[in-house]
């Protein structure tokens, strides 16, 4: 399979966030729609398929199904966060663009996936976590009572740690974004589909499969427990531990204990881990 040099992939990644820096807010905020909504695809499958499995089991199939979301982003030109976090920088860097455009791209992108994570979010507590039941209600199935496991875990575990907990919550992100842009970079040196999906998949697999933390993810893993733990309370009482312990979970719960430190860890796992490390490594064997 062809496929690019080191030094050019390094370039035409700068080259792409020169692109992205370009975009107008409304295309960011709809491209940013997709990608939110296409990684919820990705997460939404990891929660169906790992339903009743062991923990080492559920993993490896979270891990292996997840990349769906990603492969979709790269190859019909959705904009991810996670991804513009190594992508625009790494323009910065090379000077084809200014540190304000990073933070513009930046800003807008994370309104388009939060937007589009929620949306997908409440199509899964709607739709496939719950069941009909006698009597004209939903109740929520398996598939449901996996997905509040995965948001209080997600979030009340670390919660429970205090500070500790939201300093394990970073450093796993910057763990996840190092790991996705080393996928979208493997993905900008093949030349042909077959290896942009083989590279962005092995990468994927291995942050989800342990237990790394993905921002825009989390924009739909944990509305949607706390949409189906709100609407249907019967649960909190069925899974217990923390989730009763806490009284369920709330917006709060979501942004302070996980998203922000997730966020700012994703940010230094892409900035400064792949995009500033590539473009050092490379800068001075950049083709013209």
């Amino acid at each position: 399979m062809p496929f690019n040099s080191p030094q050019k992939m390094t370039l035409m990644a700068g080259n792409a966030g020169v692109y992205k820096a370009k975009l107008p807010a409304f295309q960011l905020l709809i491209r940013g729609f997709l990608a939110g909504a296409l990684i919820a695809v990705g997460a939404g499958l990891c929660t169906v398929c790992g339903t009743g499995f062991s923990v080492g089991a559920k993993s490896l199939v979270a891990g292996a199904v997840f990349p769906v979301g990603l492969i979709a982003i790269v190859l019909t030109g959705a904009e991810l966060f996670t991804g513009d976090c190594m992508l625009v920088p790494m323009a910065a860097l090379m000077r084809k663009t200014r540190w304000k455009s990073v933070l513009r791209v930046w800003c807008w992108v994370y309104v388009g996936n939060l937007v589009g994570s929620i949306f997908f979010a409440y199509l899964m507590a709607v739709g496939p976590l719950v069941t009909g039941a006698e009597g004209g209600i939903l109740g929520i199935n398996a598939f449901g009572t996996n997905a509040v496991n995965i948001a209080a875990a997600k979030t009340l575990t670390y919660k429970a740690a205090g500070w500790w907990g939201l300093w394990s919550c970073f450093w796993k992100a910057i763990g996840c974004n190092f790991l996705v842009n080393i996928a979208i970079m493997i993905a900008i040196c093949a030349d042909d589909v077959a290896g942009k999906f083989l590279g962005i998949w092995f990468p994927i697999m291995a942050f989800v499969a342990m237990g790394f933390e993905h921002c825009v993810a989390n924009m739909y893993f944990l509305p949607t427990g706390m949409f189906l733990a709100q609407w249907h309370p019967e649960i909190i009482g069925q899974v217990g531990g923390l989730l009763a312990q806490y009284g369920g979970l709330g917006w709060s719960d979501i942004w302070f204990w996980n998203l922000l430190p997730a966020t700012f860890g994703n940010i230094i796992g892409g900035f400064l881990f792949v995009a500033c490390f590539y473009f050092y490594a490379f800068r001075k064997e950049l083709p013209s």
